[in-house]
């Protein structure tokens, strides 16, 4: 027979997988190592914004507010994501996905325009990412609402800081508003990866054009 708490380890685990894999979606490779730090410092990285999903899972309906950030090479940078679970299992989290090769005790740190940093522990890491996860309160929620920015700060396997900031433009919208059809993301995520590609293939070219100039030199 399976303990109360045993299902509602099993639901938050499958609802994690749910979130983990609608924010990372767009994502053809990740991060191994602290590349995924440099990158997500260039320019003109591609963006998704914020956006919802909601789905149905056995007997729960799963909506999930959030928002990834890549680097221009398609590396996971950071995926934040607001989960609410109604149903027979009602439970409200934020996660927050980044790079692996983390320290583990400093959690990631969140900061609100530059507000008072709240501690996020993490809850399992993973060959491709790790994952931290606190409950989500509405207080947390009106802060985001009010804010501009959000920053959250993982530390690096060189005990270096990573902050990361993510705009809060449009969470509002994307909080209070209708969830994404299925086919409008998939046009989103098409419309990153050409615009991934593109860069991709503009900074190969750039690479070439230096590499054939040293040699007439």
């Amino acid at each position: 027979m399976m303990f109360k708490s045993e299902k509602k380890t099993r639901a938050a685990l499958s609802v994690m997988a749910v979130m983990l894999g609608a924010a990372v979606a767009p994502v053809s490779s990740y991060a191994q190592d602290a590349s995924a730090d440099a990158g997500a410092q260039a320019a003109g990285a591609p963006r998704l914004g914020w956006y919802k999903t909601c789905n149905k899972q056995e007997d729960n309906d799963v909506c999930v507010v959030q928002n990834v950030v890549l680097a221009t090479g398609g590396q996971l940078v950071t995926g934040v994501g607001l989960i609410t679970v109604s149903g027979k299992v009602n439970n409200k989290s934020l996660q927050v996905s980044v790079p692996p090769a983390r320290l583990i005790p400093p959690g990631i740190g969140m900061q609100i325009d530059g507000g008072k940093p709240q501690k996020i522990d993490y809850l399992m890491c993973m060959p491709d990412r790790c994952v931290a996860q606190i409950p989500l309160t509405d207080a947390m929620v009106a802060s985001l609402k009010k804010g501009t920015d959000l920053v959250l700060t993982s530390i690096n396997f060189r005990r270096a800081p990573n902050p990361i900031k993510i705009s809060l433009e449009g969470f509002t919208g994307a909080f209070d508003g209708e969830a994404v059809s299925a086919s409008k993301l998939a046009e989103s995520q098409k419309s990153l990866q050409d615009s991934m590609q593109k860069k991709a293939d503009e900074a190969r070219k750039k690479l070439e054009d230096a590499q054939k100039a040293a040699k007439a030199q």
